[in-house]
């Protein structure tokens, strides 16, 4: 009998006691194993101690908010994490985004919505084997200084390594699977975060601009009007 695989880990970070409750009952029927915490602090400690595989993330925290926390985070570590805004206001959804999240859902949301932007992002976590190869059969392709391991999933700068989020490695492979051709926002949307319909470009354009720190400015180009290319 094969074994099953343990459950997800996710840690739910969220400091209103009800909205803690019930998602954390409704993730954990859906079968997660989750571990909450009501500040930032605790989400440091918890984080620390439990390693999870998901990050569900509140902005608005008591103490060290969530985009301190999600920086935090991401100076050891690149975990999926999803943030969570009560407004929907556009600056706490870009700073989140700066700070390094990778998705977002607004207050209130739907479960069924929020599990889907988990799911998402652990799947973006995890080697993606339908990715096309390249035609050459190399598993290591180069643009300019900039090369991709596929098979190692490693992004090297004038031989340095670049370490990308998983976001961000699923976007610069997705541009390196159509070299010179361009792709919109919408279509990045679908491709990269499973949106199957909508979205909000600013997932594209915020996670464009860190991609574009770590690979060089130039290296993905800007088609007014249409969306973004691979220089090859």
């Amino acid at each position: 009998m094969v074994p099953e695989e343990p459950a997800a880990r996710i840690l739910m970070v969220e400091d209103d006691a009800v909205i803690r409750e019930a998602t954390q009952l409704t993730l954990e029927r859906h079968g997660y194993d989750v571990t909450t915490a009501e500040d930032g602090l605790e989400a440091i400690e918890s984080f620390e101690k439990i390693h999870p595989d998901a990050v569900m993330l509140d902005i608005m925290l008591p103490g060290l908010d969530g985009i301190s926390v999600c920086r935090r985070i991401r100076e050891t570590s690149l975990v999926p994490i999803v943030m969570v805004s009560a407004r929907g206001d556009a600056l706490d959804v870009v700073l989140g985004l700066e700070a390094g999240a990778d998705d977002y859902v607004t207050k209130p949301f739907d479960t069924q919505v929020l599990v889907a932007r988990l799911r998402a992002v652990m799947r973006r976590a995890v080697a993606d084997p339908e990715r096309p190869a390249p035609a050459t059969g190399a598993t290591v392709e180069q643009f300019g200084d900039l090369e991709l391991d596929r098979e190692a999933l490693e992004v090297r700068r004038g031989g340095s390594t670049v370490q990308l989020t998983p976001t961000e490695l699923k976007l610069l492979i997705e541009f390196a699977n159509n070299p010179g051709v361009v792709l919109s926002r919408s279509t990045l949307l679908q491709r990269v975060w499973d949106y199957e319909w909508g979205g909000d470009g600013r997932l594209v354009d915020v996670h464009l601009q860190r991609l574009r720190t770590k690979i060089g400015a130039d290296r993905i180009e800007t088609v007014r009007g249409f969306g973004y290319k691979l220089r090859a």
